[in-house]
């Protein structure tokens, strides 16, 4: 729908490209929040080419300039490096010359989709963060996000003496599974059994839920009632019993990861948890045993004590990530 008040001001736009949908956004440049242009499920189209297509379609069905954007900014669930962009989770793939094809006035620029979560960190405030236990957040100290979803994203921000915020992306979702409880152990060897190397992400993500829920019911020697991570969630929900064990257990292995991460970066300006899974199921986040994993670091305990962890509430970090770094200065 046209909106006549948009004007002919450049605008930028900004993208945040998961495994299972993809959201777009413009972005007035001296307001930096981002207005929701368009969200595409993954699986409604065939390839690339046909999502810019409609984007572009949909971008002049709100009345922005002709011209198209004058920034462009696409957060991907992806390594942002490459010539071709591939993703992790999807089938999507693209390069820069076709973005050239659609976006012919713009810059264009590519950041993992954890790396503009991490950038939307500072921008956050109260009212788009739950908190889990005790714990404060240092001003101007490293902050860190993981956020299990499709697949499981890790990124981090520091600053600099002016205060700036730089962010360091990685890989983080894809380090080793370290079990630490006995039944953790048994349903490492079926995943190993399975995958041969067992990241983290075989167990933070949607289809990690199911591989725990398989792995546990063959170690109870009952039959699985359910085959998808929502089925899962909700039957915990209702307190049934393989569906809540596996849960507890997920719940549990993120507060694991996100203390390992909090110890690894300094993270004294606190832990957030994003993604689409943690907010759904905050009732059973806060019943499981994630804190005190998160504090269970042996004599470094006392470390995490003080480090506040929180869900991230706000609808899409990633855009508003990808706002923000369109508007930095590099």
């Amino acid at each position: 729908m046209s909106d006549a008040s948009i004007g002919t001001k450049p605008h930028y736009l900004v993208g945040d490209i998961g495994g299972t949908n993809a959201r777009f956004a413009y972005v007035v440049p001296e307001q930096a929040q981002p207005q929701l242009l368009a969200k595409y499920r993954v699986a409604d189209f065939q390839n690339f080419d046909e999502v810019m297509a409609r984007l572009i379609n949909d971008w002049r069905a709100f009345g922005l300039p002709d011209a198209g954007p004058g920034k462009t900014c696409l957060a991907v669930a992806a390594p942002p490096h490459l010539e071709t962009i591939s993703f992790t989770n999807s089938p999507w793939r693209f390069d820069h010359s076709l973005l050239g094809r659609y976006l012919t006035n713009s810059s264009i620029e590519i950041i993992n989709d954890f790396a503009a979560v991490a950038r939307a960190l500072p921008a956050l405030s109260s009212a788009d963060l739950e908190q889990i236990g005790v714990g404060v957040v240092e001003a101007g100290q490293p902050m860190v996000s993981i956020g299990p979803g499709t697949g499981t994203g890790v990124a981090s921000v520091i600053f600099d003496k002016t205060g700036t915020p730089l962010v360091v992306q990685g890989e983080g979702g894809h380090v080793d599974f370290a079990p630490i409880t006995d039944m953790e152990f048994e349903v490492l060897k079926r995943l190993r059994a399975r995958y041969g190397r067992v990241s983290i992400e075989r167990l933070l993500c949607g289809a990690g839920i199911v591989n725990i829920y398989q792995a546990l019911a063959e170690i109870r020697g009952v039959q699985p009632e359910f085959s998808t991570p929502g089925d899962i969630g909700a039957a915990a929900q209702q307190e049934s019993l393989l569906a809540s064990e596996t849960m507890a257990m997920f719940f549990a292995v993120l507060g694991s990861s996100a203390g390992n991460l909090a110890l690894t970066t300094g993270a004294m300006g606190g832990v957030y948890i994003a993604g689409g899974i943690a907010p759904r199921y905050i009732d059973l986040l806060r019943k499981s045993d994630f804190r005190a994993r998160f504090l269970a670091k042996g004599r470094f305990a006392d470390y995490n004590t003080n480090i506040g962890t929180f869900i991230i509430t706000h609808d899409d970090p990633g855009l508003l990530g990808a706002a923000l770094c369109c508007g930095d200065k590099r």
